[in-house]
């Protein structure tokens, strides 16, 4: 029974493709049902990734998603979410429930355009009008402001950006265009960008470690950006040292079943076998767009979910997916299990709240974001977890930071920042989700309470100094071989 799998037919694409003509999505948006949250059911013809795709669309929305139980036996998807939006309010606008069923009834690659009135929509998907650069590098303070400022030398733009650290590693991805607004589809001038890139992350890379800088040309169709963020950072292996901060890996067996359980920081992943499924347990700290990580993690990692629960009480998230692969295989190996079990732990950390949260609102121009992330670096805060984009005329960022010797940032460094840097700043007094161990150096404190240090600085000097050398090393231009 250990590698029995449950045959699964091939289906020809266009066959899909017509069921789901004759079967389109349905989708209800339920008010009365519950007193304290607004219930969207849907149903639909099941395919893998589906999923996916309706959490994508919801979360995209910085909907809250409390409560779901999904099942997707016999070839049909029916889900039910109980959502809020930030505040914990039901979803009454009209606008925004009529482009939930309209973006949920409309298939990935469609060219209709879902467009409403009074919905701002993050940019997560702009590969058709930007060129595209990813990269996966060693996670350092400074990361940031050393990219950015080579790309305002070579006078690239940069419209939209997202970067995750995890264990060490950081992943970004930039849309960057041409300082009049046209994407970079000249080969040679992608070349020499690609080129001064490698240069400058390779100068802080130790022998054996891995760094990537891609570079690609618009598309019809682009992958996700938080997506591909999370694939970028599994292809550089960041889950392989999830084991080694605390956490414990044992075996047991309980009523003739195999359970594998890992505690990971404030994760824990358990993976059980029950009546033909792989049955996988997640219980951690509840926050924003918990749900769509681990929903990604099964998904690209080619798992299908049949049933799943999920649940929210005192902040604890309980998840539960009876899962098969999808050549209708259950987990069969103690090693796929334990790359499971670390995949979806990685996950779940990438996101977590770590540094203090500065909103900033600036009049959008080329070299604006080498120009804030300069001034952190100069004040010695390190970037954790930056997204940035453009809304007309303006750049909004929100940028998690630390301080990069591990204290507490003092209230003297967040008033001098807010002084210096052209624009709104708005700094979000957060506290800490949890201490996770083992994080890059830049994450060094991690201790719940509030980021920001009320007492005098002591090293306001030494500051000084550091912030003088630090003006006088960003002015050097980019790096030629």
């Amino acid at each position: 029974m250990e590698g029995f799998c449950y045959y699964t037919p091939y289906v020809d694409p266009n066959f899909e493709f017509l069921i789901e003509q004759i079967n389109p999505p349905r989708v209800c948006i339920d008010n009365d049902a519950s007193k304290d949250c607004t219930l969207i059911k849907v149903d639909s013809a099941n395919k893998h990734g589906i999923l996916l795709e309706v959490v994508q669309i919801l979360t995209d929305l910085d909907l809250v998603i409390s409560k779901s139980y999904i099942c997707s036996d016999g070839g049909w998807f029916m889900d039910v979410f109980h959502v809020t939006d930030q505040f914990g309010q039901k979803i009454t606008d009209e606008f925004l429930t009529n482009y939930i069923q309209q973006a949920i009834c409309t298939r990935r690659t469609s060219d209709k355009k879902q467009n409403f009135k009074g919905i701002e929509m993050r940019p997560q998907q702009l590969g058709m009008k930007h060129t595209a650069l990813e990269m996966t590098v060693t996670d350092h303070p400074g990361l940031l402001s050393e990219v950015s400022a080579v790309l305002t030398e070579l006078g690239c733009h940069v419209s939209s950006a997202v970067a995750w650290t995890h264990k060490h590693r950081g992943a970004v991805i930039f849309y960057v265009d041409e300082d009049v607004g046209r994407p970079i589809t000249d080969q040679s001038r992608l070349s020499h960008i690609k080129e001064q890139l490698q240069i400058v992350v390779g100068a802080h890379n130790k022998d054996g470690e891995k760094q990537t800088v891609r570079l690609t040309a618009p598309a019809v169709i682009q992958t996700h950006t938080e997506r591909r963020l999370h694939q970028l950072m599994v292809a550089d292996e960041d889950y392989k040292t999830c084991g080694s901060c605390g956490g414990s890996v044992g075996w047991k067996a309980v009523n003739k079943k195999v359970n594998l359980g890992m505690t990971c920081g404030c994760t824990h992943v358990s993976i059980d076998k029950e009546k033909g499924y792989s049955v996988f347990n997640i219980r951690c700290r509840d926050r924003p767009k918990l749900l769509f990580d681990t929903v990604c993690a099964l998904t690209d990692m080619q798992y299908t979910v049949f049933h799943a629960s999920i649940s929210c009480n005192c902040s604890v998230a309980t998840q539960e997916y009876y899962v098969r692969r999808k050549d209708g295989c259950m987990l069969d190996t103690e090693t796929e299990r334990q790359k499971v079990t670390q995949c979806i732990i990685a996950a779940v950390e990438r996101r977590v709240t770590q540094g203090l949260r500065l909103d900033i609102t600036a009049q959008d121009r080329l070299g604006l974001l080498s120009d804030v992330t300069r001034v952190f670096r100069e004040y010695g805060l390190s970037i954790m977890r930056a997204e940035i984009r453009t809304r007309g005329e303006q750049a909004v960022g929100t940028f998690y930071v630390t301080d990069a010797s591990g204290r507490k940032i003092s209230r003297e460094t967040v008033d001098a920042v807010k002084g210096v840097i052209d624009g709104s700043v708005e700094v979000h007094h957060d506290k800490l989700l949890s201490k996770v161990a083992g994080q890059s150096s830049s994450l060094a404190d991690k201790s719940t309470g509030s980021e920001i240090d009320d007492k005098p600085s002591l090293l306001s000097l030494g500051s000084s100094l550091w912030s003088r050398i630090e003006q006088i090393s960003g002015n050097f231009g980019a790096l030629r071989p």
